[in-house]
């Protein structure tokens, strides 16, 4: 039996590498662009919980949000789509990304009530 027989060999549940990572969250953020109308990146700065994400919010109030390694990252990122990119910091959130949250809530409500209902 040799030294490294033994060995763990990679499966399919071992997390993706940081490569792999970059490029499934960059297909994810450039599919939302491509299938939504007027979509805006907002760069939200890191916190003690959270590191250095970018918003992308369409017309309809529709978002995603994904980690990038840090701000000049999500700018440029931005920039490739050929999209508009906000600091968070300095614009807030669109009130299209607000009212939608606010629609899926009443939304989620009326599904739970009418789930309780049968």
């Amino acid at each position: 039996m040799g030294l490294f027989s033994r060995r763990r060999r990679p499966s399919a549940t071992d997390a993706p590498s940081d490569k792999e990572a970059r490029a499934a969250t960059t297909a994810h953020l450039r599919d939302f662009v491509a299938t939504r109308v007027g979509v805006e990146a907002y760069v939200e700065p890191p916190t003690n919980v959270t590191p250095t994400t970018v918003l992308l919010v369409s017309t309809e109030g529709e978002w995603t949000r994904r980690r990038v390694p840090d701000a000049r990252a999500a700018h440029e990122l931005g920039v490739s789509m050929g999209i508009p990119v906000y600091d968070v910091q300095r614009t807030g959130y669109p009130q299209r990304y607000r009212d939608w949250n606010a629609r899926q809530r009443i939304l989620a409500r009326r599904a739970a009530r009418e789930r309780d209902a049968l």
